[in-house]
């Protein structure tokens, strides 16, 4: 059901609409009036506000206003009676020259509502202006040997006025030599010529006087005159003559300077200097025109020398003298009727002259933004101007008169996608190629609380390390309200909840305006990891709109615990004298609180027995399992009671630390254990002791495959060394053993047997061995220096086996030296050695596979025996 009031403003609403249809409709009309020019101070011109349709008594209340382009304070409107009058003088010679449009366009504008009303005030022309010579008396030279009619070119007379005022008639004083000739080239132009009719005789008649008169047809009629002063010359009886008496030339407006215009070529009868000829232009000719133009005196050539532009002279005339060197000298004449074509040289422009800004978004369709006007200053086609409007927008452009465009709302609109248009009225003329000129006009939109705040995203991670300073600020929350000015000013708050037994507050605060949240008091990581809580955002809007993220705040470890023995290691231990190498006879555990980097523990020895002799401890730590366990066999020399101290630490920054003291008492009772009932010392002898029997049958699998490979390389390397010399030969030469670590080594030759052990973490295992051949060098040929493709490849493996080596010895994990193994195996399959031996060897070269096929021979099984005697 509507109620009276919503009816009645859907009633005023459609009244409203109807009377901007109206006052549209109006504002798109047009009134003529004429007046004289001249004409004096409140003449009247015409009842423009009964003319337009609007009452004397809302002229000022609807701030009447009136504007002309260029037309000044020429026209004014009372606005007690309405009426249109002249407020100064109008020259129409001084506003329009010699056009024949001669008007005054008027623009009347009044608001509430806005409306434009179109005007034009012809003025009519009166003949005020005189015919008018370029000079007052014109000195004519003729010779009396001129022929009858003979021609001499006068300059014609000049009104401002136009139409019948400016139609000029002449007439020439009475005289028996002479007579007046009048050619109409075209409606306005006239040729003058003095035409001889009787012979002159300089001896009888020196000068002749007369009074050239012009008329205009102007009622009443205005008279210029000028006075011809004849001078009658001697001697030289010919004179240049054209071929043509008027040249027509048509020119592009804007051409180049120095344009070639026409060449004039006029011929003289006489001879010698009586028949050179030299040009020039004629002295009536008007300083425009000289400097625009140029001629050459001696080819007679007239170029441009200045800019031509068609808006500013579309025609010019020159009058040019052709004369010899004779004495007296004589000359002929002729003019140049020059046309410029117009091109379309001028871009259009664009002029806003109101706007109605900002619009609201909820503004009807139809609502006028802003009035345009566009001009150009071409002529013709080039001159007509079509106005666009950006695409896709919700505005167009309507004509409302020529070239008068209003900008009008054509759309619905949302501040919240678009708050402001960035418009582009672009004006195009007709010419090829067509010019064109924009015009910006910003359209800002009015806003209508409509959206409430939106944060990025709806969570928030954020990390804080722990032991944080009171108040600190550890985040800034931010929502982003698409509305604008108050509408869009966010308040932030804490949605309140309890954590565990205390509330949120307590421990995080929000502030209001900024968004930052702090943390009141220092974070434990230990007590509590994650704090989760929301933040609320409203807007300051009338009702106020709101939202809410969650922060899930995770308290960061710092490295405030110290490593914790985990349980407390029993206070001895016993240990069987006969243990070998590698064995693990006992284990720290710890613990570390912090977690992360903080929590990652290592563990080293501190203090180390010394053993007799100054040798090394027999026992160490394993860096990451805390497990310690003998360095060599032990021996009678080892004292019963090791006292061992290891350090625990962790990993952060500072580094803490924990020790643990561990003694070892070692016991020579019982025998040492056969294969079958090995003995393991340490808390974790069970799982190791299962392990080892599954890593026994696969080392054993292994090497045997990886011996057939190696036999089978043996025995192709028999067949090889059993070939002619021709063939090649395989000496093998002198070997040395050699065993290396990481950063110690030990080897053996037949003259001289000694041991030698240096290790960085403990001693080098000694269950890996390789032979490295010691090739011969001896003089010879560069050939024989050279190294074949079979003995690149040979020392290529000799190379790997060596690497193999050395990772071998290196490796802690017994897991990690099976798969050393067994990607030896692999390799020796996938890419045999055997192909070293593709080409012929010489002599001395021939123990270089042998050599590297032993090798391999030896480090196969060195670790078969090895891996026995560690599981064994």
């Amino acid at each position: 059901m509507v109620s009276p009031k919503g009816r009645d403003g859907e009633v005023r609403r459609l009244l409203l609409s109807l009377l901007l249809l109206a006052a549209w409709e109006a504002g798109s009309s047009q009134i003529h009036y004429s007046v004289q020019e001249e004409a004096k101070h409140g003449t009247f011109v015409g009842r423009i506000a009964q003319d337009l349709g609007l009452e004397l008594a809302e002229l000022v209340p609807r701030l009447f206003r009136m504007a002309s382009k260029g037309g000044g304070d020429l026209l004014e409107v009372n606005l007690q009676n309405g009426i249109l009058f002249v407020n100064s003088r109008i020259d129409r010679e001084e506003l329009f020259g010699r056009s024949l449009e001669c008007s005054i366009h008027l623009e009347v504008i009044v608001e509430r509502p806005l409306q434009v009303f179109h005007v034009e005030v012809e003025v009519k022309d009166i003949n005020d202006n005189p015919p008018i010579f370029p000079r007052a008396v014109k000195t004519i030279r003729f010779h009396e040997s001129r022929l009858l009619d003979s021609r001499f070119p006068l300059e014609g007379a000049s009104d401002a006025d136009i139409g019948v005022n400016a139609l000029l008639s002449y007439k020439l004083s009475s005289s028996e030599f002479f007579f007046l000739d009048i050619q109409t080239n075209d409606e306005l132009s006239q040729s003058l010529s003095l035409v001889l009719r009787k012979s002159l005789d300089r001896e009888e008649t020196a000068e002749i006087n007369l009074l050239l008169v012009a008329t205009d047809g102007g009622k009443p009629e205005l008279t210029g005159t000028v006075q011809l002063l004849i001078k009658v010359l001697d001697v030289n009886d010919n004179e240049p003559t054209f071929d043509q008496s008027v040249y027509k030339v048509q020119l592009l407006e804007n051409i180049a300077n120095g344009t070639l215009v026409i060449k004039l070529n006029s011929s003289d009868a006489d001879e010698g200097s009586n028949s050179e000829i030299a040009y020039s232009f004629s002295g009536d000719v008007s300083p425009n025109i000289k400097t625009k133009f140029k001629i050459d005196p001696g080819s007679g050539e007239i170029r441009t020398q200045g800019q031509l532009d068609y808006e500013e002279m579309k025609s010019y005339e020159i009058q040019v003298i052709a004369y010899d060197h004779g004495n007296p000298s004589m000359s002929g004449h002729c003019k140049i009727s020059v046309k410029l074509v117009d091109i379309n040289d001028n871009t259009p422009e664009v002029s806003i002259t109101s706007l109605s800004l900002p619009i609201r978004e909820d503004a009807e369709l139809g609502t006028v933004i802003a009035l345009m006007k566009v001009s150009d200053l071409d002529s013709g086609v080039n001159g007509e101007v079509t106005c666009t409007l950006t695409h896709h927008v919700p505005f167009k452009l309507v004509s409302t008169f020529k070239n008068y465009y209003s900008l009008v709302l054509d759309g619905t609109l949302d501040r919240e996608s678009v708050a402001s248009y960035e418009l582009v009225v672009t004006a195009r003329d007709g010419g090829s190629p067509s010019l064109w000129a924009t015009a910006r006009v910003s359209v800002e939109v009015g806003d209508v609380n409509d959206n409430a705040p939106v944060f990025a995203q709806p969570e928030y991670t954020v990390f804080v390390k722990e032991n944080n300073a009171p108040g600190c600020h550890i985040f800034t929350v931010s929502a982003r309200d698409a509305d604008a000015q108050e509408n869009a000013r966010v308040a932030y708050s804490l949605v309140e909840r309890r954590v565990g037994e205390r509330a949120l507050s307590s421990y995080v605060s929000v502030h209001a305006e900024s968004g930052q949240v702090f943390a009141l008091q220092p974070l434990d990581r230990e007590e509590l990891e994650l704090l989760q809580f929301r933040v609320s955002a409203r807007d300051a809007g009338a009702p106020p709109l709101g939202s809410n993220v969650t922060l899930q705040v995770f308290v960061l470890d710092e490295n405030d615990n110290a490593p914790a023995l985990l349980p407390p290691p029993p206070p001895s231990q016993r240990v069987a004298r006969w243990v070998g190498a590698g064995q693990v006879v006992a284990k720290v555990r710890a613990v570390d609180a912090d977690s992360g980097y903080n929590a990652w523990l290592s563990y080293e020895l501190q203090e180390e027995a010394a053993a007799p002799g100054g040798a090394r401890s027999a026992f160490r730590v394993g860096l990451y399992t805390g497990e310690i366990s003998t360095t060599r066999a032990l021996d009678e020399a080892d004292a019963a009671r090791q006292r061992l101290l290891v350090l625990v630490k962790d990993h952060g920054e500072p580094a803490l630390t924990a020790t643990a003291t561990v003694l070892l008492w070692l016991e020579d009772g019982g025998a040492a254990p056969k294969a079958s009932s090995r003995l393991v010392v340490g808390p974790a002898a069970a799982a190791e002791a299962a392990l080892v029997d599954v890593h026994v049958y696969l080392v054993v699998a292994i090497c045997a495959v990886s011996s057939l490979l190696v036999l089978t390389l043996l025995v192709y390397t028999a067949l090889r060394c059993s070939a002619p010399r021709g063939e090649g030969a395989c000496v093998p030469g002198p070997a040395r053993l050699v065993c290396s670590s990481a950063v110690g080594s030990w080897s053996s030759s037949p003259r001289r047997r000694r041991q030698r052990v240096c290790s960085g973490e403990g001693p080098p295992k000694a269950d890996l061995m390789a032979f490295s051949p010691s090739l011969p060098q001896g003089p010879g040929s560069a050939e024989e220096r050279q190294l074949s493709e079979g003995e690149q490849l040979g020392k290529v493996s000799l190379k790997f086996f060596s690497i193999l080596n050395i990772c071998y010895l290196l490796c802690l994990n017994d897991s990690v030296k099976i798969i050393l193994i067994h990607s030896s195996a692999f390799i020796l399959y996938r890419y045999p050695i055997v192909q070293s031996w593709k080409s012929p060897y010489k002599k001395k070269h021939s123990s270089l596979p042998v050599c590297a096929t032993i090798n391999m021979l030896v480090f196969l099984l060195i670790v078969f025996k090895s891996s026995l005697n560690r599981f064994f």
